[in-house]
């Protein structure tokens, strides 16, 4: 078989892998946010859109989204892959179509809602500095309902 002939199974497998909850950057933000004294229910069934993280004390759901998958803005790691492009691009215009009413619906129930994105936590594993100041804009603005 050639390397063409194995590039669709590849992808496909790989894709397949890919876990929808208990992410590492899931962990990663959860581990940090209880250190910090933040309580938290864990993929919350309660709402609509399942959040990764619920802040129940503070009403307010944090989705911790991969760009990839839910298409972040302006990000390089936000990219349709370019075999069975309509494909991908239908997919994934459906997954932050969702996003948005889900938001939406979140936001009319009274719960304030956070996306936090991959590419933030790759960021905050890297640089400790960066890490701090991320952390301390998430703890306020879930504590001041500034979202």
């Amino acid at each position: 078989m050639n390397k063409k002939n194995r590039e669709p199974m590849t992808r496909s497998e790989n894709m397949s892998r890919i876990k929808g909850s208990d992410t590492k950057p899931e962990i990663y933000l959860r581990k940090l946010l209880w250190h910090r004294g933040i309580r938290y229910r864990i993929n919350y069934t309660g709402f609509v859109g399942k959040p990764d993280i619920y802040v129940s004390k503070y009403k307010t759901a944090i989705f911790v989204n991969g760009c990839f998958w839910h298409m972040h803005e302006s990000c390089n790691l936000s990219t349709i892959p370019k075999t069975n492009k309509e494909f991908w691009k239908k997919k994934l215009t459906g997954n932050a179509e969702r996003d948005k009413a889900i938001n939406k619906q979140l936001r009319e129930q009274g719960i304030k809602v956070m996306t936090v994105w991959g590419c933030e936590i790759k960021k905050m594993r890297r640089d400790q500095d960066y890490r701090e100041k991320m952390l301390d804009y998430i703890i306020l603005s879930i504590v001041s309902g500034t979202l």
